[in-house]
């Protein structure tokens, strides 16, 4: 199986990252957050960006975010007919932990977006209430975050990042505070909200299995110092179930992996 990315296929990017890097001056130092990233990701991609602790995914993901700005290279939103994408508004974040506000009920938590950004009321609310019927949550709208579950807690998240529909949604570790059972679960309803949503979404994870059952890309990132190490097409079917794992072309792409990050 040709597990190289069929980049001459893809239709125009929806974002270009070209040469970035990123650093920072540290007690009069430079230091290398983010080496020589360049990656193209296309309208309704998946694309997980997988690599070890401290080897600049987040800060990736916080320059796509709008939090951080590049040091070098170049990062372009939009493309040709979609030229009014910008990072911020159009922007949908979840973390690793949900973040939701305890004296709020899921409904509203999931509305806070569009109330800082002055969305319609009804509208957003209609919408809210359609998320979290996507996501699972219909009928715990009226409940405050204590009465859910961590899964459920995340789910409500992930609501909360497409309410204002944003064109981008970054997720940092969405499931790394999970226990493994619920993680497996959520890694399925992360494939069919992502299918259903439609939207782009990039993925964080220090999980390699996690990083090709989920992608249709993937990044990978190493350490010392940060660079961005490989990026390739995961060509599986969808929809796609647990027992994928064990086939011969998961186990392909696993390696890949595995031997970009020095680990055969």
């Amino acid at each position: 199986m040709n597990l190289e990315a069929a980049s001459e296929s893809r239709p125009a990017p929806l974002i270009r990252l070209q040469n970035v890097r990123k650093t920072y001056n540290t007690a009069g130092r430079e230091v290398v957050a983010v080496s020589d990233v360049t990656m193209d990701i296309a309208e309704g991609d998946l694309v997980s960006i997988v690599g070890p602790s401290g080897c600049g995914k987040t800060t990736v993901l916080k320059i796509l975010a709008g939090l951080h700005d590049a040091n070098g290279g170049t990062v372009t939103f939009g493309t040709d007919t979609d030229a009014a994408f910008t990072a911020g508004s159009d922007v949908g974040m979840v973390f690793q932990q949900p973040l939701l506000l305890k004296w709020r009920t899921v409904l509203d938590n999931v509305l806070l977006p569009a109330q800082i950004l002055g969305l319609p009321a009804k509208a957003a609310k209609e919408r809210a209430r359609d998320l979290l019927q996507m996501v699972g949550l219909g009928n715990a709208g009226d409940h405050f975050p204590y009465q859910l579950s961590g899964g459920m807690q995340q789910r409500a998240a992930i609501a909360r990042a497409l309410v204002h529909d944003p064109k981008l949604v970054l997720m940092d570790e969405p499931f790394g505070a999970l226990d493994a059972i619920t993680r497996e679960k959520m890694n399925l309803e992360m494939l069919r909200i992502w299918q259903h949503s439609r939207k782009t979404f990039i993925l964080v994870t220090h999980g390699i299995q996690e990083a090709i059952f989920l992608g249709s890309r993937c990044a990978v990132l190493t350490s010392g110092p940060a660079r961005m190490a490989d990026y390739f097409d995961i060509n599986l079917p969808h929809p796609r179930h647990l027992d994928i794992k064990t086939s011969d072309a998961f186990g392909a792409y696993v390696k890949r992996v595995y031997r970009q990050l020095g680990m055969e």
